[in-house]
């Protein structure tokens, strides 16, 4: 057996900069440079409330992530936390795995967006269908490629890569301004709400959020960075909360500026919605610049989220709840290549089968259920008291966190069934590796006891 008290510990080297920057480049992204049309297009003009909604049950399901990273500052995230207040290795099984799910939708997403920034940028006609659907594969197939050779995302890379994303936005915001400020765009557009046929306000406000929760996440994941954090129990409640008070301030200006400048109707058409914006706005302006910007952003996404589900689930496979093989590591390369290869193959099914709306709604109702989870988790450990002071959220920030999850994840809350199917299908997926791993570590015990028995 391995001593892991002679294993050395990972080096805290994010300062409060670093980390703040960590966060505010993982919430941006495909959600919001993707999905701002598809949002548009339940609600109408009040594209801006969906948002707003979504950024305020992020931030309620913040305050309990932060009570249990400050409590437990190690790099496990929802998979420790779940398994410590409940200490069901089914339940934490079926959390970790749809963790990694919401990974392969979010970067399957990001590979459609990809695919129609790469017709804008390079100004060709690829339409909605077979050509879309190619350059995302080959798209997936790239960052397949790139994952297989072990690239890994350095602190001053994710710098680099959140500038890019940033100034994107940014670039938005001010050509809404100055479209503005010059007497051009309608503002009295924010106040036109725009209801789907046989639904109420609110639930096309619910459902619309619902889709719009998408763009909010990413703040759980640098949870994961806690021992890499100088005084992680002081500096993350700041930072994190900071970090998504930016990004929500920057999703709201960019919907205002989208919908003022770009009719609902029209910005809910195709998987590029921004690129109209700065059309409409800054005629002069070289789309096929700020087509890149997005390309790169999506790109970000769709890697990172990739290297974190091909990774988790060569650790789910090591713990011995998934098929051995799915924890092979190449000899050469020193990466998990058949997890590196099986999540690939799921995201080829999610880009062919399933559409950007389907996909991006999926990945917020897989972390939805995930959050659920966790505030009640938060509650759970309050009879888990710890020796060292930490961040306390208000009890009611966790009751009210974990109805508002659970709601936006239920059919209550208006979302799509094609969510439903497509992460009922991911999940039967992870069910029956988990049977077979059971099946196969049951016949193994019992060959064993035979062996002894004889």
């Amino acid at each position: 057996m391995t001593d892991t008290a002679t294993e050395p510990s990972l080096k805290r080297v994010m300062g409060p900069g670093l980390l703040l920057l960590f966060v505010v480049g993982d919430i941006l992204g495909t959600g919001v440079y993707a999905l701002t049309g598809r949002v548009a297009k339940e609600v109408g003009g009040a594209v801006w409330l969906p948002f707003l909604c979504a950024f305020i049950v992020a931030l309620l399901t913040a305050f309990s992530y932060l009570e249990l990273v400050t409590k437990y500052p190690r790099a496990a995230g929802a998979a420790l936390y779940t398994h410590k207040a409940f200490g069901l290795h089914f339940l934490t099984f079926l959390v970790t795995f749809a963790v990694m799910c919401s990974g392969l939708t979010s970067a399957s997403s990001a590979s459609k967006a990809f695919a129609e920034n790469f017709g804008k940028a390079f100004d060709l006609s690829l339409g909605e269908g077979a050509a879309v659907t190619a350059v995302a594969l080959g798209f997936m197939t790239l960052v397949a490629l790139i994952n297989f050779r072990g690239v890994g995302e350095s602190v001053k890379l994710n710098v680099l890569l959140t500038c890019v994303e940033l100034s994107g936005l940014l670039i938005v915001i001010c050509v809404g301004a100055w479209a503005l400020g010059g007497g051009h765009g309608d503002l009295s557009r924010l106040t036109d709400f725009h209801a789907a046929e046989g639904e109420s306000a609110f639930f096309s406000v619910t459902a619309a959020t619902a889709l719009a929760f998408f763009a909010m996440v990413g703040f759980e994941d640098s949870v994961n960075m806690a021992e890499e954090t100088k005084d992680p129990v002081r500096i993350f409640p700041k930072v994190m909360l900071t970090g998504l008070c930016l990004t929500g301030v920057i999703y709201i200006l960019v919907s205002i500026s989208s919908v003022a400048l770009v009719p609902p109707a029209e910005l809910g058409e195709g998987d590029a919605p921004l690129l109209k914006v700065i059309e409409a706005g800054a005629a002069g302006f070289p789309l096929w610049i700020f087509a890149f910007i997005t390309m790169f952003a999506v790109a970000n996404s769709a890697l990172i989220n990739m290297l974190m589900a091909s990774r988790l689930l060569y650790g789910m496979a090591n713990e011995g709840v998934l098929p051995k093989i799915l924890g092979r590591v190449h000899p050469g390369r020193r990466t998990p290549w058949v997890g590196i290869v099986f999540t690939t193959v799921l995201a080829f099914g999610l880009i062919w089968f399933a559409d950007l709306t389907a996909l991006g709604g999926t990945t917020s109702l897989l972390l939805l259920c995930v959050f659920t989870v966790v505030n009640i988790a938060v509650l759970v450990l309050r009879r888990d008291p710890v020796e060292h002071k930490h961040f306390k959220a208000p009890t009611a920030i966790p009751v009210i966190g974990a109805v508002a999850c659970a709601y936006l994840a239920s059919p209550l809350s208006g979302r799509d069934v094609a969510d439903y199917e497509v992460a009922g299908i991911l999940l039967v997926v992870g069910l029956l590796l988990w049977l077979i791993t059971f099946v196969s570590d049951r016949n193994n015990k019992g060959r064993s006891a035979e062996s002894r028995a004889k």
